[in-house]
């Protein structure tokens, strides 16, 4: 039903990337059974120039390492106590990151309930980085695999009707690099993510 995009899919300019994952699917074969989202919202960072970005400057860390490493791999990090998933970008040695920010149910939406909780609104499911990577049952376990291997994927969507483009999210004390327009969404979309 689903097979890994090519690697060559992430050999593109960072902000372009970011635009065309949208609209891609996110898939995690897991041994309970196949969950898979649409893509509909991401963010693009571009360290070493970006103030927002976990590499700005070059800062190499035990956290940022991988994002030195070749694009199409896995950069999971903790935000409180949430997973958050993000795509590596651009040539080696040369630290960008695309963060998935929100995906719309596609398959194993009552696997997602189980990760995540009965009670919500569907919308409430996958509307976030945390949730999302809740909700597919993504943990640290992923940071260094690759974007184009099983059991977690991305594979090729349906692309997006309308992309809108915005400020990125939750990054305040960043300077200038808090109104760059790096965050790309399906307008529309109710899994998009609150704007606060």
């Amino acid at each position: 039903m689903f097979k890994p995009i090519d690697q060559n899919f992430f050999y593109k300019p960072t902000l372009e990337l970011a635009k065309s994952i949208v609209g891609q699917y996110m898939v995690h074969e897991t041994e309970a059974g196949i969950m898979a989202v649409r893509i509909v919202e991401t963010e693009a960072y571009q360290g070493p120039e970006d103030r927002a970005a976990h590499s700005f400057g070059n800062r190499k860390t035990k956290r940022t390492r991988i994002m030195f490493e070749d694009a199409g791999m896995v950069y999971t990090y903790m935000m409180h106590t949430h997973t958050l998933m993000n795509v590596v970008s651009g040539p080696e040695e040369t630290p960008h990151a695309i963060l998935i920010r929100a995906g719309e149910p596609v398959v194993g939406e009552d696997l997602m309930r189980l990760n995540r909780g009965e009670h919500l609104k569907r919308t409430d499911l996958t509307n976030g980085p945390g949730k999302l990577a809740k909700a597919l049952g993504v943990t640290m376990d992923y940071y260094g695999h690759k974007w184009f291997e099983q059991p977690l994927y991305i594979a090729e969507g349906p692309g997006v009707k309308e992309l809108e483009v915005g400020p990125r999210v939750g990054i305040q004390n960043t300077g200038e690099a808090v109104h760059y327009p790096w965050r790309f969404f399906e307008k529309g979309n109710p899994f998009v993510s609150k704007y606060r």
